[in-house]
């Protein structure tokens, strides 16, 4: 059985841009939750993109869905796929990657495996996975689900959500939570270069962050 939703509204260019200088890593220091199992890892760990998230939940070797996806995804979309606990199957391989390429979206995020990444590299296209598989998923046509809620990493995402990955993750937001999100995050991004720069001068960092007036306040207590 096949569940086909229309497409999710793409969040805005500007909140994509202002997301995209954000390091994932930042965000961690403002949210504890959101984010996906660390094991889902960048293929190309210098990219950091920004999106929204299209959902595909197509368990076991059946990966119709996602060629059928490929004719409706749209520049800015970030496809996000439930593997269902199929650690086996790359859904994912050269031919997925020049159609997605092609249409513009921004990365793939699968909870499982993916192949040919040597096409991923070739292609330039940003990629996030449990690791390489050779075993493929084929075109069964039996069932899957496309732009419903899905379970990714131990997160559930839903279509239209803004997402965001890098060297460190993914993260994944509600549209209306992420442009106070993003400039909290650019906010203590840019603060981090001033305490660099402390740094450099010669400042001592637990003098810095108060971490030695902490400690030492405690030892006086003891």
């Amino acid at each position: 059985m096949f569940i086909v939703k229309p497409m999710p509204e793409q969040i805005s260019p500007e909140l994509v841009a202002e997301l995209e200088k954000c390091e994932v890593a930042t965000i961690g220091h403002v949210l504890h939750s959101g984010f996906v199992d660390r094991e889902i890892r960048a293929v190309l760990p210098s990219k950091r993109v920004a999106g929204t998230a299209v959902t595909l939940r197509i368990p076991h070797a059946d990966s119709t869905l996602l060629h059928y996806l490929t004719a409706y995804v749209r520049p800015g979309d970030i496809v996000v796929i439930e593997r269902c606990g199929d650690d086996k199957h790359a859904c994912w391989g050269g031919v997925i990657t020049n159609a997605m390429k092609s249409a513009g979206v921004k990365a793939g995020v699968i909870d499982g495996p993916a192949t040919d990444f040597s096409e991923i590299v070739k292609v330039d296209m940003p990629m996030w996975c449990r690791g390489p598989s050779p075993i493929t998923t084929k075109l069964l046509g039996l069932e899957g689900a496309m732009n419903v809620p899905v379970n990714v990493g131990g997160q559930t995402i839903e279509p239209g959500d803004a997402v965001l990955c890098d060297e460190s993750g993914v993260v994944v937001l509600k549209p209306a939570q992420a442009p106070a999100v993003a400039a909290r995050a650019i906010q203590m991004q840019e603060n981090e270069i001033k305490l660099l720069a402390r740094l450099a001068a010669g400042e001592k960092l637990p003098d810095i962050t108060g971490a030695r007036a902490m400690v030492e306040a405690k030892l006086a207590e003891a």
